[in-house]
């Protein structure tokens, strides 16, 4: 029988300083989260203020050398952030028009609008109907994020006390709003709706869509023709304008897709020959500690409660300067180890990119694998042939016949290349794909080639022949 009591038992654990956490959170945020951040400890601590650091030379103060002290003891016991509070003096002060528009740049940012407002908008302007606004909202309620109705209109009408033609009525005012095919019941009634507002009504275009959806699916476009004894030629006519509707009349609202602004923190440029890195530092806020504070506790001696809080913040102040600067240090370190190994693909583009684990990085700059995957999180570069997620180049890889390591990403490249090149009427299969890669050098199974084409968005060669 088991005994009730009080044990003591001894573990070993690892566990981060609020510091080290907060050192972290910094370093993996993106450059706008990293501004939100910062605003927030200047609001809960006074003594940081915004504006480049004069480069003044300090007396030695009692709250530094305490900072060194504890500065000392972290190092000693974080090997892995040995050199995370190396500190760099190099500010750059900001230009009147360059403020402007960095502010102009952080007010701008404004919440993506949302399918279920846009319709309600719609709504309220299409109609005084006290019924029809009441069951038409409970119709959009239970509209999904990419238009489509999901819930029967007898249990909507049902469930609001309104009659079932007064729910098809709105449900029919709904149809005709915009984004074209909101508030369809399945895919056959969106392609319909879209259709009809384009002027297609009783064309050939409808037929197919009405009657044929499973052939037109499949691209069966001659059992379609023989069917409507029609020209096979007007048939692929009729295919190719649908294929231009929109499934997904919602998407464009879709809360997964968000619409983030995106701005890259480092640039790729080539100069005297080499391609090196230039961090872009106008996003990071520069910080400096007030000197009205700084005088404050030189003065305020004799009052020990105040000289305690303004030590404790202006130690934390510093701690925030100096996450800063190794923020920027260490995502320089690994962008330029990245340039470095990838210097193929600055130099020919997607198809040279090598496989690059983050392991290997890691090694070379001195910093644990995971510090280089919060490093790169959410960080972008603009580059030659565009802006790119650091992330895209971590990659596996293959090796060739020749003994060339190739990346997966420029696998896909050449997959795609061949479909893009292929005849129409005879699509290449995946075991074909895998024949002439073989004859390149490029050893794959089929499945694998079936899954880079499906990572590619290609449908497989049934569906892809053209009759």
């Amino acid at each position: 029988m088991a005994e009730i009591g009080l044990h003591q038992t001894v573990s070993l654990g690892q566990t981060l300083s609020p510091q080290m956490q907060q050192s972290l959170h910094f370093l993996q945020a993106a450059a706008l989260e990293l501004q939100s951040l910062v605003q927030q400890e200047i609001e809960i601590n006074p003594v940081l203020e915004e504006g480049a650091d004069d480069n003044k030379p300090e007396a030695p103060s009692e709250v530094d050398e305490e900072w060194e002290k504890e500065l000392a003891t972290l190092k000693k016991n974080d090997d892995e952030w040995r050199d995370f509070f190396a500190q760099s003096n190099t500010t750059t002060r900001y230009s009147a028009e360059a403020a402007e528009k960095r502010q102009f740049l952080f007010e701008s940012q404004v919440e993506a609008p949302q399918l279920s407002d846009h319709l309600t908008r719609q709504l309220s302007l299409a109609t005084n109907s006290k019924d029809i606004l009441r069951v038409g909202g409970e119709i959009i309620g239970n509209i999904d994020e990419v238009g489509y109705l999901k819930v029967p209109l007898e249990e909507i009408a049902q469930s609001t006390g309104i009659p079932l033609p007064l729910a098809q009525e709105a449900l029919m005012l709904i149809q005709t709003f915009d984004p074209v095919g909101v508030g369809a019941r399945d895919l056959r009634e969106c392609l319909l709706i879209q259709i009809d507002r384009l002027g297609k009504s009783e064309e050939v275009e409808e037929v197919v869509v009405a009657n044929h959806m499973a052939e037109l699916g499949r691209k069966r476009y001659v059992e379609i023709a023989r069917a409507l004894k029609l020209p096979l030629e007007r048939i692929q006519q009729a295919a190719q304008f649908i294929g231009t509707l929109q499934p997904r009349p919602g998407s464009s609202f879709s809360s997964e897709e968000k619409q983030n602004v995106v701005q890259p923190e480092l640039a790729v440029k080539k100069e005297a020959g080499e391609w090196i890195v230039v961090m872009n530092d106008e996003p990071v806020p520069r910080l400096r500690i007030s000197d009205t504070y700084k005088d404050l506790l030189a003065n305020n001696g004799h009052d020990a409660g105040l000289r305690n809080y303004l030590r404790d913040k202006i130690r934390a102040g510093k701690f925030l300067i100096k996450c800063l600067h190794q923020r920027q240090q260490t995502i320089q370190s690994i962008a330029t180890e990245i340039v470095k190994r990838q210097k193929d693909f600055f130099e020919h583009g997607i198809s040279h990119l090598k496989p690059l684990t983050m392991s290997q990085v890691a090694e070379i700059v001195g910093v644990h694998e995971t510090t280089v995957s919060r490093a790169i999180a959410n960080k972008y570069v603009q580059t030659p042939y565009g802006l790119y997620d650091l992330k895209f180049f971590f990659t596996p890889g293959y090796q060739t016949a020749s003994g060339e390591i190739l990346s997966n990403t420029s696998v896909k490249d050449s997959i795609q290349e061949l479909i893009s090149r292929e005849d129409p009427k005879k699509p290449l299969s995946d075991q074909e794909l895998v024949k002439i890669l073989s004859e390149r050098g490029i050893p794959l199974a089929r499945r694998t080639v079936a899954k880079y084409r499906a990572d590619l968005n290609i449908l497989p060669s049934n569906l892809r022949k053209m009759a």
